[in-house]
């Protein structure tokens, strides 16, 4: 419709040069049989070339609007358009690498930004596990009652810390990990003796199944997995605190269940809990919620193909699942 609107111009002139040639040629003596056919063969010619050229630009247009939806940086589209037709086209065509140009210096300039900022996050990180360490180790030579209550809140700041380095990095995991089989048991203790004080300080009860079995992926990042788990079970808690580490075996994956017997998750929130900044009421609850662990869990657990899913019911406690990936071989070396 938008089509023929824009044609109208061109159809009322073709009418009035039709109408002015009638004019002429009845005055000049023409038979009015000879006018009348010389009208319709004009009126069929214009209808024919409003349609084909109607048919053409459709098509041309459509497969533009294709190649613009295929296309994922869609700022670019200017370097696949066709060659201009018209006149009017090329100017088009200009003014689109132009806002092309634009955005592209805009887009080098937020990426060179971005490289600086995490890499200045990923140094400052760095520079402070150094008075961290030495905070831990001048607590663990001064065992007393208030040197196990600072240990339990530097490793909750290394927690954070540690969140803050692998949240800069995230978008470039592949740079940073290490696949190579790894015991089950050994990622798990792994955690569990680097949140040792956080437990005992607040009397979680830690049970680890047996757990049989390699699996291949990277332990550093696993590791920081589990810690926001562990991290949430301790946050979220209620009296008497549990936490039970178990292995459960199927076709081709090995899933490692970390359950707690916490406040658990409303029900509402639960579809919800991987979203970047996404608290639910428990996390308004508790004012050192970020909403950015289980976010970072699920992004990490993405990019190494783990698979990841939570179990809650308010009141009673939370299971989160780790699945691994087994491969046939693997498989056969633990059987």
């Amino acid at each position: 419709m938008k089509y023929w609107k824009d044609r109208l111009p061109a159809v009322a002139a073709n009418l009035l040069g039709l109408v002015a040639l009638t004019l002429f040629l009845l005055a000049s003596g023409s038979g009015l049989g000879v006018v009348l056919w010389i009208a319709v063969v004009w009126l069929m010619v214009l209808a024919a070339w409003l349609t084909v050229r109607c048919c053409l630009e459709k098509r041309r247009l459509e497969g533009l609007l294709k190649q613009a939806q295929q296309l994922e940086e869609r700022y670019l589209l200017p370097e696949i358009l066709p060659p201009p037709v018209t006149a009017e086209e090329e100017v088009y065509r200009r003014l689109m690498q132009l806002a092309e140009k634009s955005m592209l210096e805009k887009i080098a300039a937020a990426e060179r930004e971005r490289k600086e900022y995490r890499e200045y996050i990923e140094r400052w990180v760095h520079e402070i596990k150094t008075p961290i360490t030495a905070g831990k180790l001048l607590c663990e030579n001064h065992r007393s009652e208030l040197t196990r209550e600072l240990l339990a809140q530097l490793e909750r700041i290394t927690r954070y810390t540690e969140q803050t380095l692998y949240y800069a990095r995230s978008e470039h995991t592949e740079k940073d990990y290490l696949i190579r089989e790894i015991p089950l048991a050994d990622l798990v203790h792994g955690a569990i003796a680097e949140n040792k004080y956080l437990l005992r300080q607040n009397q979680v009860a830690v049970t680890v199944e047996e757990m049989p079995g390699l699996v291949s992926t990277d332990d550093k990042w696993v590791r920081f997995i589990l810690d926001q788990l562990i991290g949430n079970a301790v946050k979220y808690r209620r009296e008497n605190p549990s936490l039970r580490f178990s292995c459960v075996s199927g076709p081709g994956e090995i899933s490692l269940l970390v359950e707690d017997n916490g406040v658990g998750i409303p029900a509402a929130d639960l579809p919800r809990v991987f979203e970047k900044g996404f608290t639910g009421a428990n996390g308004r609850a508790v004012q050192s919620s970020t909403g950015l662990g289980l976010y970072l869990c699920k992004r990490l657990c993405d990019k190494l193909g783990i698979g990841l899913a939570l179990d809650s019911r308010e009141g009673e406690g939370t299971t989160a699942r780790l699945v691994f990936t087994v491969n046939d071989y693997i498989t056969g070396v633990q059987g």
